[in-house]
């Protein structure tokens, strides 16, 4: 969430700058009108409560003198009354204005090129030697299809469509993935590994920023009246165990990392690969989470990006890191680095992981803070999260970059001691 102060001293300023970076239209009179009626109510409640004090003041001195009380006890009680209505009010105004503010987007970073989508982004890397082969290369669903690893067909029974079952060494290398991801993360990189909830409750999703604006692409529960939600990826859960907290300078940035199942309902991307394993409505992923001071958190922004790197040069599949334009960053992102990797079955470079800085922006929804030791006083961190990585991207990589002519896939050395040290599978 943005500053309240922005809608309520640089109004006109913040929504150019939301239309022209963002191109998101903020409703000027929505906010112009919620501005003069909180003013006005604010005003009259500090009258009413004046107004009561110095009434009950009068009492106390009527009382003292034998004077008749009962005058100034009905004038008390009808401000009583009217100072209720006025806080009341106050109230679902203020609600109102958090409502729609939750709404609104970040505003980009100034490093971020302005761009209106995916075609305006920035490469600013290249990494590995694209794979030649002397046969035909296939993509990873005809590679899947050798011994059922990769069953679609059995997904859709048990599930509908968008969900898969791996078989197999094919299931035993996806795990491998993940156990190696974790490794290099905690051991290497210093993240402390945590095994967060796949179900949490609004004020989770609000503080990160999927509630309100994208309840359309969560899967949600009800038992009773209790609603919670299935997190779309453990940034979610990870991020939000600072929620209400005060952090010791001392401490940070704290570096969180978690392997987790991850459901996405993704309302409207209907007909955008629905074949094969890239967009499922269930998958895995090893998320990065950092909770960082503001000054220091391009730097963490920085370095979780060569962290997420590491995993694929590790891994020895060539990818590029793009620098995201305006039009393509995500809602809670202040500046976004992609990491795209080669997959031959496709020509094309695909994104594995996504590394946000979203500065203030949840942690303000989030009330996560830390004490300034210059100032003493409590202040607003910033939060950045990243995939290290997409486990079944990755998996669906290293099917495409490591096949072989008669379809088996050689095993990187890297994941070797997780699979028993098979050097080939199929």
């Amino acid at each position: 969430m943005l500053d309240p102060m922005m809608f309520r001293t640089h109004l006109r300023e913040t929504a150019d700058a939301l239309q022209r970076l963002r191109g998101f239209t903020l409703d000027i009179g929505q906010f112009e009108a919620f501005e003069s009626e909180r003013k006005a109510l604010q005003t009259r409640t500090q009258e009413l409560q004046n107004l009561r004090n110095t009434r009950s003041k009068a009492i106390g001195q009527a009382k003292a003198k034998g004077e008749d009380l009962a005058p100034l006890m009905a004038e008390v009680a009808g401000y009583g009354d009217e100072l209720k209505a006025s806080e009341t009010a106050l109230a679902a105004l203020m609600q109102a204005m958090q409502d729609a503010m939750a709404q609104v987007p970040n505003i980009p970073h100034t490093s971020v090129p302005l761009g209106k989508d995916e075609t305006e982004n920035t490469v600013l890397k290249s990494w590995g030697t694209l794979p030649s082969f002397d046969f035909e290369a296939k993509d990873h669903v005809a590679l899947g299809e050798k011994n059922q690893w990769l069953d679609a067909a059995a997904g859709a029974k048990l599930s509908g469509s968008r969900f898969t079952v791996l078989r197999g060494e094919l299931a035993q290398l996806h795990r491998a993935l993940s156990q190696f991801m974790l490794d290099t993360h905690t051991q290497q990189h210093g993240y402390t590994e945590h095994n967060t909830p796949l179900i949490v409750n609004a004020e989770s999703m609000h503080g990160t920023g999927q509630l309100p604006k994208f309840e359309d692409d969560l899967f949600s529960t009800q038992v009773g009246e209790s609603k919670r939600y299935l997190i779309p990826t453990s940034e979610v859960s990870l991020t939000n165990l600072v929620r209400d907290e005060i952090i010791d300078a001392a401490d940070m940035p704290l570096w969180m990392t978690a392997h987790s199942q991850c459901f996405r309902a993704e309302a409207g991307s209907y007909g955008r690969d629905v074949r094969g394993f890239i967009r499922q409505h269930q998958f895995e992923k090893v998320e990065l989470v950092a909770i960082a001071r503001p000054d220091e958190s391009y730097a963490v922004h920085e370095a979780m990006t060569l962290h997420a790197e590491t995993i694929l040069e590790k891994l020895g599949l060539a990818y590029r890191r793009l620098l995201l334009c305006t039009g393509d960053m995500g809602f809670s992102a202040a500046k976004t680095h992609d990491l795209e990797v080669w997959l031959p079955g496709q020509n094309s470079y695909r994104e594995i992981s996504s590394i946000s800085n979203c500065e203030s922006f949840q942690a303000r929804r989030m009330q996560a803070r830390w004490r300034n030791p210059e100032s003493g006083k409590p202040e607003l961190v910033h939060t950045l999260n990243g995939s290290g990585l997409a486990v079944g991207r990755t998996l669906v990589a290293v099917m495409e970059n490591y096949q072989n002519a008669d379809g088996s896939i050689t095993v990187p050395e890297v994941l070797r001691p997780y699979m028993q040290n098979k050097s080939q599978i199929g």
